[in-house]
Protein backbone atom coordinates (compact mmCIF):
# COMPACT_ATOMS: atom_id res chain seq x y z
CA UNK A 1 0.00 0.00 0.00
CA UNK A 2 0.97 3.90 -1.04
CA UNK A 3 1.41 6.27 1.87
CA UNK A 4 -2.09 8.40 2.11
CA UNK A 5 -3.22 11.58 2.39
CA UNK A 6 -6.88 11.96 3.79
CA UNK A 7 -9.12 15.13 3.32
CA UNK A 8 -12.27 15.88 4.48
CA UNK A 9 -14.95 18.38 3.42
CA UNK A 10 -17.57 20.34 5.45
CA UNK A 11 -19.65 21.56 2.94
CA UNK A 12 -22.93 23.64 2.94
CA UNK A 13 -24.50 20.74 1.37
CA UNK A 14 -22.86 17.24 3.00
CA UNK A 15 -19.54 16.21 4.15
CA UNK A 16 -17.21 14.31 2.23
CA UNK A 17 -13.70 12.68 2.62
CA UNK A 18 -11.00 11.76 0.16
CA UNK A 19 -7.71 9.73 0.49
CA UNK A 20 -4.83 10.32 -2.17
CA UNK A 21 -1.14 9.58 -2.59
CA UNK A 22 1.45 10.70 -2.79
CA UNK A 23 1.09 10.98 -7.15
CA UNK A 24 -2.22 12.54 -6.01
CA UNK A 25 -3.86 9.52 -7.26
CA UNK A 26 -7.76 8.85 -5.12
CA UNK A 27 -7.96 5.37 -2.92
CA UNK A 28 -10.76 5.90 -1.55
CA UNK A 29 -13.89 8.42 -1.02
CA UNK A 30 -16.62 9.01 1.73
CA UNK A 31 -19.41 11.07 2.06
CA UNK A 32 -22.46 11.41 4.46
CA UNK A 33 -25.06 14.01 5.59
CA UNK A 34 -24.85 15.91 8.80
CA UNK A 35 -26.37 18.54 10.70
CA UNK A 36 -26.02 21.56 12.47
CA UNK A 37 -25.03 21.01 16.37
CA UNK A 38 -21.54 20.24 17.71
CA UNK A 39 -22.50 16.08 18.31
CA UNK A 40 -23.65 15.99 14.71
CA UNK A 41 -20.55 17.51 13.47
CA UNK A 42 -18.72 14.94 15.58
CA UNK A 43 -20.85 11.83 14.56
CA UNK A 44 -20.12 13.09 10.57
CA UNK A 45 -16.46 13.27 11.34
CA UNK A 46 -15.93 9.92 12.52
CA UNK A 47 -18.83 8.58 10.29
CA UNK A 48 -16.30 9.41 6.97
CA UNK A 49 -13.31 7.88 9.10
CA UNK A 50 -14.89 4.59 9.58
CA UNK A 51 -16.77 4.49 6.04
CA UNK A 52 -12.83 4.68 4.82
CA UNK A 53 -11.69 0.77 4.38
CA UNK A 54 -9.05 -0.21 7.38
CA UNK A 55 -6.37 -1.15 5.26
CA UNK A 56 -6.30 1.94 3.96
CA UNK A 57 -6.57 3.88 7.35
CA UNK A 58 -3.71 2.00 8.56
CA UNK A 59 -1.54 3.85 5.58
CA UNK A 60 -2.77 7.00 6.19
CA UNK A 61 0.13 9.50 6.90
CA UNK A 62 -1.94 13.35 7.26
CA UNK A 63 -5.46 14.25 7.88
CA UNK A 64 -6.52 18.10 6.84
CA UNK A 65 -10.37 19.77 7.15
CA UNK A 66 -12.20 22.24 5.41
CA UNK A 67 -15.35 23.69 6.45
CA UNK A 68 -17.58 26.75 5.60
CA UNK A 69 -15.92 30.40 6.53
CA UNK A 70 -16.73 31.73 9.26
CA UNK A 71 -19.11 28.93 11.28
CA UNK A 72 -17.89 29.15 14.66
CA UNK A 73 -18.78 27.92 18.20
CA UNK A 74 -17.53 29.03 21.64
CA UNK A 75 -16.08 26.29 23.84
CA UNK A 76 -14.69 25.77 27.85
CA UNK A 77 -11.22 24.58 28.42
CA UNK A 78 -11.41 21.39 27.63
CA UNK A 79 -13.53 21.71 24.70
CA UNK A 80 -16.60 21.20 25.03
CA UNK A 81 -19.47 23.84 23.12
CA UNK A 82 -20.84 26.05 25.39
CA UNK A 83 -23.83 27.42 23.28
CA UNK A 84 -25.12 26.22 19.79
CA UNK A 85 -22.57 26.80 16.99
CA UNK A 86 -23.30 29.70 14.63
CA UNK A 87 -23.19 28.85 10.63
CA UNK A 88 -21.62 30.68 7.93
CA UNK A 89 -24.63 32.86 6.64
CA UNK A 90 -26.02 33.28 10.29
CA UNK A 91 -26.34 36.88 10.29
CA UNK A 92 -27.38 38.07 13.90
CA UNK A 93 -23.75 40.05 13.88
CA UNK A 94 -25.96 42.92 12.28
CA UNK A 95 -26.75 44.34 15.25
CA UNK A 96 -23.26 44.60 16.46
CA UNK A 97 -22.04 45.90 13.25
CA UNK A 98 -22.22 49.38 14.63
CA UNK A 99 -19.94 48.56 17.58
CA UNK A 100 -17.53 46.25 15.25
CA UNK A 101 -16.80 49.56 12.99
CA UNK A 102 -15.79 51.46 16.37
CA UNK A 103 -12.59 48.49 16.64
CA UNK A 104 -12.19 47.46 12.83
CA UNK A 105 -10.54 49.79 10.11
CA UNK A 106 -12.88 51.42 7.60
CA UNK A 107 -14.00 48.72 4.69
CA UNK A 108 -11.95 46.03 6.39
CA UNK A 109 -13.80 42.47 5.95
CA UNK A 110 -14.79 41.93 9.59
CA UNK A 111 -17.29 44.28 8.99
CA UNK A 112 -20.17 42.08 7.98
CA UNK A 113 -22.98 40.61 9.81
CA UNK A 114 -21.71 37.22 9.36
CA UNK A 115 -17.99 37.91 9.78
CA UNK A 116 -16.85 35.50 12.53
CA UNK A 117 -15.59 38.29 14.40
CA UNK A 118 -19.52 39.76 14.33
CA UNK A 119 -20.38 36.66 15.77
CA UNK A 120 -17.95 36.76 18.57
CA UNK A 121 -19.35 40.26 19.65
CA UNK A 122 -23.14 39.41 19.16
CA UNK A 123 -21.98 36.15 21.77
CA UNK A 124 -20.61 38.60 24.48
CA UNK A 125 -23.62 41.02 24.16
CA UNK A 126 -25.17 37.68 25.50
CA UNK A 127 -22.44 36.99 28.29
CA UNK A 128 -21.47 33.97 26.66
CA UNK A 129 -17.78 35.08 26.36
CA UNK A 130 -17.27 35.19 30.43
CA UNK A 131 -18.04 31.25 29.95
CA UNK A 132 -15.98 30.43 27.31
CA UNK A 133 -11.76 29.91 26.75
CA UNK A 134 -11.83 29.16 23.09
CA UNK A 135 -13.45 30.80 19.96
CA UNK A 136 -12.82 28.05 17.23
CA UNK A 137 -13.74 27.47 13.62
CA UNK A 138 -15.68 24.25 12.37
CA UNK A 139 -12.75 22.96 11.22
CA UNK A 140 -10.65 24.41 14.30
CA UNK A 141 -13.27 21.97 16.75
CA UNK A 142 -12.94 19.05 14.05
CA UNK A 143 -9.24 19.01 13.95
CA UNK A 144 -9.20 19.15 18.08
CA UNK A 145 -11.35 16.12 18.19
CA UNK A 146 -8.30 14.23 16.58
CA UNK A 147 -5.12 16.20 17.37
CA UNK A 148 -6.86 17.00 21.21
CA UNK A 149 -4.55 20.62 20.95
CA UNK A 150 -7.38 23.77 21.39
CA UNK A 151 -7.39 27.03 20.72
CA UNK A 152 -5.36 26.52 17.26
CA UNK A 153 -6.21 27.47 13.95
CA UNK A 154 -4.91 28.24 10.46
CA UNK A 155 -4.70 32.00 8.33
CA UNK A 156 -7.59 30.97 5.79
CA UNK A 157 -10.19 30.60 8.50
CA UNK A 158 -9.00 33.34 10.77
CA UNK A 159 -8.97 36.07 7.85
CA UNK A 160 -12.85 37.35 8.84
CA UNK A 161 -11.67 36.85 12.69
CA UNK A 162 -9.42 39.82 11.81
CA UNK A 163 -6.25 38.33 11.30
CA UNK A 164 -3.96 39.88 9.43
CA UNK A 165 -2.75 37.76 6.45
CA UNK A 166 -0.28 40.53 5.04
CA UNK A 167 1.55 40.80 8.51
CA UNK A 168 1.18 37.05 9.55
CA UNK A 169 -0.51 38.28 12.37
CA UNK A 170 -3.35 39.90 14.58
CA UNK A 171 -3.72 43.42 14.29
CA UNK A 172 -2.74 45.74 17.26
CA UNK A 173 -6.71 46.63 17.05
CA UNK A 174 -7.90 43.09 17.66
CA UNK A 175 -5.21 42.03 20.00
CA UNK A 176 -6.11 45.26 22.49
CA UNK A 177 -10.28 43.76 22.09
CA UNK A 178 -12.02 42.72 25.13
CA UNK A 179 -12.11 39.30 23.53
CA UNK A 180 -8.74 38.59 22.41
CA UNK A 181 -8.18 36.02 24.87
CA UNK A 182 -10.09 33.86 23.13
CA UNK A 183 -8.41 34.27 19.53
CA UNK A 184 -7.30 30.65 18.17
CA UNK A 185 -3.39 30.88 17.72
CA UNK A 186 -2.45 30.80 13.92
CA UNK A 187 -0.32 28.30 12.61
CA UNK A 188 0.20 30.05 9.50
CA UNK A 189 0.20 27.62 6.39
CA UNK A 190 -2.87 25.86 5.60
CA UNK A 191 -1.86 22.26 5.43
CA UNK A 192 0.77 22.53 8.69
CA UNK A 193 1.32 19.39 10.35
CA UNK A 194 -0.20 20.24 14.10
CA UNK A 195 0.52 17.19 15.74
CA UNK A 196 0.03 13.45 15.39
CA UNK A 197 -3.49 11.84 15.81
CA UNK A 198 -4.92 11.41 19.57
CA UNK A 199 -3.78 7.64 20.48
CA UNK A 200 -7.30 7.12 21.20
CA UNK A 201 -8.51 8.43 17.53
CA UNK A 202 -5.58 6.28 15.90
CA UNK A 203 -6.45 2.82 18.24
CA UNK A 204 -9.98 3.06 17.59
CA UNK A 205 -9.71 3.83 13.64
CA UNK A 206 -6.42 2.29 12.84
CA UNK A 207 -4.56 4.99 12.43
CA UNK A 208 -0.84 5.06 12.22
CA UNK A 209 0.63 6.63 15.95
CA UNK A 210 2.27 8.81 13.53
CA UNK A 211 -0.77 9.93 11.40
CA UNK A 212 -0.29 13.71 11.43
CA UNK A 213 -3.39 16.24 11.78
CA UNK A 214 -3.08 19.55 9.50
CA UNK A 215 -3.95 22.62 10.09
CA UNK A 216 -7.08 23.63 8.36
CA UNK A 217 -9.11 25.70 5.28
CA UNK A 218 -12.34 26.79 3.87
CA UNK A 219 -14.32 25.06 1.98
CA UNK A 220 -14.44 27.43 -1.28
CA UNK A 221 -10.33 27.31 -1.27
CA UNK A 222 -10.46 23.76 -0.30
CA UNK A 223 -12.14 23.88 -3.94
CA UNK A 224 -9.64 26.02 -5.31
CA UNK A 225 -6.85 24.11 -4.58
CA UNK A 226 -8.55 20.86 -6.17
CA UNK A 227 -9.06 22.62 -9.44
CA UNK A 228 -5.66 21.93 -10.94
CA UNK A 229 -4.93 25.95 -11.41
CA UNK A 230 -1.68 26.84 -9.99
CA UNK A 231 -0.19 29.81 -11.42
CA UNK A 232 -0.91 34.29 -11.50
CA UNK A 233 -3.73 34.56 -14.28
CA UNK A 234 -5.32 31.20 -13.80
CA UNK A 235 -8.83 31.49 -11.93
CA UNK A 236 -11.41 28.83 -11.40
CA UNK A 237 -15.26 30.25 -11.18
CA UNK A 238 -18.17 28.37 -9.31
CA UNK A 239 -21.00 27.91 -11.05
CA UNK A 240 -23.48 26.86 -8.54
CA UNK A 241 -27.01 28.63 -7.71
CA UNK A 242 -24.49 31.62 -7.66
CA UNK A 243 -21.79 33.07 -9.24
CA UNK A 244 -18.06 32.80 -7.54
CA UNK A 245 -14.89 33.64 -8.85
CA UNK A 246 -11.76 33.19 -7.58
CA UNK A 247 -8.12 35.08 -9.03
CA UNK A 248 -4.70 33.69 -8.62
CA UNK A 249 -2.58 36.95 -8.83
CA UNK A 250 0.24 38.23 -7.53
CA UNK A 251 -0.83 40.88 -5.89
CA UNK A 252 -3.46 41.53 -3.27
CA UNK A 253 -6.94 42.97 -3.99
CA UNK A 254 -9.70 44.24 -0.60
CA UNK A 255 -12.60 46.27 -1.85
CA UNK A 256 -15.01 46.32 0.96
CA UNK A 257 -17.71 47.96 -1.54
CA UNK A 258 -17.75 44.81 -3.78
CA UNK A 259 -17.16 42.45 -0.85
CA UNK A 260 -13.71 41.85 -2.36
CA UNK A 261 -11.04 40.50 -0.31
CA UNK A 262 -7.83 38.38 -0.65
CA UNK A 263 -6.91 35.04 1.13
CA UNK A 264 -3.28 34.15 1.07
CA UNK A 265 -2.45 31.60 -0.86
CA UNK A 266 1.69 30.80 0.00
CA UNK A 267 4.01 33.77 -1.75
CA UNK A 268 0.85 34.76 -3.94
CA UNK A 269 -3.28 36.14 -2.98
CA UNK A 270 -6.31 34.70 -3.85
CA UNK A 271 -8.97 36.99 -5.08
CA UNK A 272 -12.71 36.44 -4.75
CA UNK A 273 -15.65 38.25 -5.68
CA UNK A 274 -19.06 36.96 -5.65
CA UNK A 275 -22.58 37.94 -8.07
CA UNK A 276 -26.40 37.20 -7.48
CA UNK A 277 -26.41 35.66 -10.54
CA UNK A 278 -26.43 31.86 -11.26
CA UNK A 279 -28.08 28.83 -11.40
CA UNK A 280 -30.88 29.85 -9.02
CA UNK A 281 -31.91 31.75 -11.88
CA UNK A 282 -32.08 28.75 -14.23
CA UNK A 283 -34.07 26.56 -12.21
CA UNK A 284 -36.69 29.81 -12.10
CA UNK A 285 -37.82 28.67 -15.52
CA UNK A 286 -36.51 25.18 -16.58
CA UNK A 287 -35.62 21.97 -15.97
CA UNK A 288 -32.22 19.66 -16.11
CA UNK A 289 -33.56 17.93 -19.14
CA UNK A 290 -34.82 21.35 -20.85
CA UNK A 291 -31.18 22.95 -19.91
CA UNK A 292 -29.79 20.01 -21.74
CA UNK A 293 -31.94 19.70 -24.51
CA UNK A 294 -32.59 23.21 -25.29
CA UNK A 295 -28.42 24.45 -25.22
CA UNK A 296 -27.95 21.90 -27.61
CA UNK A 297 -29.68 24.13 -30.00
CA UNK A 298 -27.43 27.46 -29.46
CA UNK A 299 -24.93 28.34 -31.40
CA UNK A 300 -22.28 29.62 -28.51
CA UNK A 301 -20.44 31.50 -31.91
CA UNK A 302 -23.56 33.50 -31.92
CA UNK A 303 -23.75 36.89 -29.74
CA UNK A 304 -27.32 37.21 -28.74
CA UNK A 305 -29.01 41.00 -29.08
CA UNK A 306 -30.91 40.01 -25.45
CA UNK A 307 -29.24 42.53 -22.86
CA UNK A 308 -30.16 40.53 -19.61
CA UNK A 309 -29.18 41.10 -15.85
CA UNK A 310 -30.60 37.49 -14.90
CA UNK A 311 -30.87 37.73 -10.85
CA UNK A 312 -33.61 36.09 -8.66
CA UNK A 313 -34.82 39.00 -6.91
CA UNK A 314 -33.22 42.65 -7.30
CA UNK A 315 -30.05 43.13 -5.54
CA UNK A 316 -26.29 42.85 -6.50
CA UNK A 317 -23.34 42.97 -4.85
CA UNK A 318 -19.84 42.45 -7.32
CA UNK A 319 -19.14 43.24 -9.66
CA UNK A 320 -21.44 45.72 -9.49
CA UNK A 321 -22.26 46.81 -5.67
CA UNK A 322 -26.33 47.92 -6.06
CA UNK A 323 -28.92 46.48 -3.51
CA UNK A 324 -31.82 47.49 -5.67
CA UNK A 325 -30.35 46.81 -8.77
CA UNK A 326 -33.88 44.95 -10.33
CA UNK A 327 -33.60 41.80 -12.20
CA UNK A 328 -33.24 42.52 -16.38
CA UNK A 329 -35.15 39.64 -18.12
CA UNK A 330 -36.86 41.53 -20.76
CA UNK A 331 -37.80 41.19 -23.57
CA UNK A 332 -38.81 37.70 -23.60
CA UNK A 333 -38.66 35.68 -26.99
CA UNK A 334 -41.83 32.83 -27.73
CA UNK A 335 -38.60 30.52 -28.54
CA UNK A 336 -37.84 29.12 -25.50
CA UNK A 337 -34.10 28.16 -26.49
CA UNK A 338 -33.45 32.36 -27.30
CA UNK A 339 -34.53 33.09 -23.94
CA UNK A 340 -31.85 30.62 -22.42
CA UNK A 341 -29.05 31.28 -24.62
CA UNK A 342 -30.15 35.06 -23.75
CA UNK A 343 -29.38 33.85 -20.00
CA UNK A 344 -26.61 32.07 -20.43
CA UNK A 345 -24.64 34.69 -22.19
CA UNK A 346 -25.67 37.58 -19.77
CA UNK A 347 -23.96 35.03 -17.15
CA UNK A 348 -21.16 35.26 -19.21
CA UNK A 349 -21.07 39.11 -19.68
CA UNK A 350 -21.62 39.29 -15.51
CA UNK A 351 -18.59 36.51 -15.28
CA UNK A 352 -16.44 38.81 -17.56
CA UNK A 353 -17.01 41.88 -16.07
CA UNK A 354 -16.35 40.23 -12.57
CA UNK A 355 -12.96 39.61 -13.61
CA UNK A 356 -12.23 42.60 -15.39
CA UNK A 357 -13.47 44.60 -12.55
CA UNK A 358 -10.83 42.32 -10.33
CA UNK A 359 -8.01 43.39 -12.42
CA UNK A 360 -8.87 47.20 -12.21
CA UNK A 361 -8.57 47.02 -9.26
CA UNK A 362 -4.99 45.42 -9.54
CA UNK A 363 -4.82 41.57 -9.66
CA UNK A 364 -2.86 40.11 -11.96
CA UNK A 365 -4.70 39.77 -15.43
CA UNK A 366 -6.70 36.91 -16.54
CA UNK A 367 -5.43 33.74 -18.15
CA UNK A 368 -7.53 30.88 -17.98
CA UNK A 369 -10.52 29.83 -16.41
CA UNK A 370 -11.30 26.37 -14.40
CA UNK A 371 -14.66 26.21 -13.77
CA UNK A 372 -16.53 23.90 -11.14
CA UNK A 373 -20.18 23.87 -9.85
CA UNK A 374 -23.12 21.97 -11.59
CA UNK A 375 -23.15 24.64 -14.81
CA UNK A 376 -19.59 23.85 -15.58
CA UNK A 377 -20.63 20.79 -17.18
CA UNK A 378 -22.94 22.13 -20.22
CA UNK A 379 -20.29 22.94 -22.68
CA UNK A 380 -22.26 25.03 -24.60
CA UNK A 381 -22.43 27.14 -21.60
CA UNK A 382 -18.61 26.86 -21.58
CA UNK A 383 -17.94 28.30 -24.42
CA UNK A 384 -19.93 31.11 -24.50
CA UNK A 385 -17.99 31.82 -21.42
CA UNK A 386 -14.88 31.35 -22.94
CA UNK A 387 -16.00 33.79 -25.96
CA UNK A 388 -16.76 36.54 -23.51
CA UNK A 389 -14.18 36.18 -21.56
CA UNK A 390 -11.59 36.03 -24.08
CA UNK A 391 -9.53 33.23 -22.40
CA UNK A 392 -9.33 29.63 -22.55
CA UNK A 393 -12.40 28.11 -20.42
CA UNK A 394 -11.78 24.60 -19.10
CA UNK A 395 -13.34 22.10 -16.44
CA UNK A 396 -11.74 21.78 -12.73
CA UNK A 397 -9.49 18.51 -12.61
CA UNK A 398 -11.45 17.85 -9.91
CA UNK A 399 -14.69 19.19 -8.26
CA UNK A 400 -14.57 18.24 -4.68
CA UNK A 401 -13.40 20.31 -2.41
CA UNK A 402 -11.96 17.38 -0.24
CA UNK A 403 -10.10 16.31 -2.91
CA UNK A 404 -8.44 19.90 -2.45
CA UNK A 405 -7.69 19.58 1.19
CA UNK A 406 -6.08 16.04 0.65
CA UNK A 407 -3.70 18.04 -1.84
CA UNK A 408 -3.50 20.71 0.62
CA UNK A 409 -2.04 17.77 4.08
CA UNK A 410 0.09 15.89 0.97
CA UNK A 411 1.93 19.44 0.69
CA UNK A 412 1.96 20.20 3.86
CA UNK A 413 3.54 17.13 4.80
CA UNK A 414 6.09 17.57 2.09
CA UNK A 415 7.01 21.05 3.20
CA UNK A 416 7.60 19.81 7.11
Amino acid sequence: MAHLYLGMDFGTSGARACAIDATEKIHAQAKCSYGNSATDWEAALFGLLEQIPLVQRREMQAIAIDATSSTVLLCDATGNPIADPLLYNDDRGKVVVGKLQTIAPPDHTVLSATSSLAKLLWWQEQGLTAQAQYLLHQADWLGFLLHGKLGVSDYHNCLKLGYDVGELRYPNWLSGASIAHLLPSVVLAPGTPIGPVQPAVGDRFGLPADCQVCAGTTDSIAAFLASGAAVPGEAVTSLGSTLVLKLLSQTRVDNQKYGIYSHRLGDLWLVGGASNTGGAVLRQFFTDVELQDLSQQIDPAIVTPLDYYPLVRSGERFPLNDPHLPPRLTPRPADAGEFLHGLLEGMARIEAQGYQRLQELGATPLTQVYTAGGGAQNAVWRAIRSRCLGVPVVLSEQTEAAYGTARSALRGCSRG
